[in-house]
């Protein structure tokens, strides 16, 4: 059977000292499979957008900036992520540079700047602690990574790095 994912992108946003990152506190809607949780911003691609071009569109669209500097850090594969099982393919980025002022909250929840030495202390899907430390390491190569979830647990983790 092909493997027809959902696509999408995935952001992290530095501070302009590289000491916190943006991320949203998805606490504004109770029926959101990511509740509670800390996560980076981010969404689906659209049918005529690559994915540099989607990522730019969902930091503007959830926190109001524009990216001038971003770099894919990785990809990472989702099989039955998606709140009925959807199967997810995501582009991992990290916004070291961007112009404006992030918006305080947004209709998903609350965006706030953390230290990124304390990223792994929040509440997180337990597959983020995998792969975050990559997203943040001076290593400049890329990770790809496969996190199969089932009943919206993570089942495993294999990562290459090229």
């Amino acid at each position: 059977m092909p493997y027809t994912p959902i696509v999408a992108t995935l952001g992290y946003v530095l501070s302009p000292d590289r000491e916190q990152v943006l991320l949203i506190h998805r606490n504004a809607r109770q029926d959101d499979q990511h509740l509670g949780k800390y996560n980076g911003l981010g969404g689906k691609i659209e049918p005529d957008e690559d994915v540099v071009t989607g990522m730019r569109r969902e930091i503007f669209e959830e926190a109001g900036i524009e990216c001038d500097e971003l770099a894919l850090r990785g990809t990472i594969s989702w099989p039955g992520f998606g709140k009925h099982g959807e199967d997810w393919l995501g582009f991992v980025f990290l916004i070291t540079r961007f112009r404006g002022v992030p918006f305080a909250t947004n209709p998903e929840g609350t965006l706030e700047w953390v230290p990124v030495s304390r990223i792994l202390e929040l509440p997180l899907w337990d597959g983020d602690r995998h792969f975050l430390p990559l997203v943040f390491d001076d290593d400049p190569r890329g990770f790809h990574g496969v996190m199969p979830y089932r009943d919206g647990r993570m089942v495993s983790w294999t990562c290459s790095r090229i």
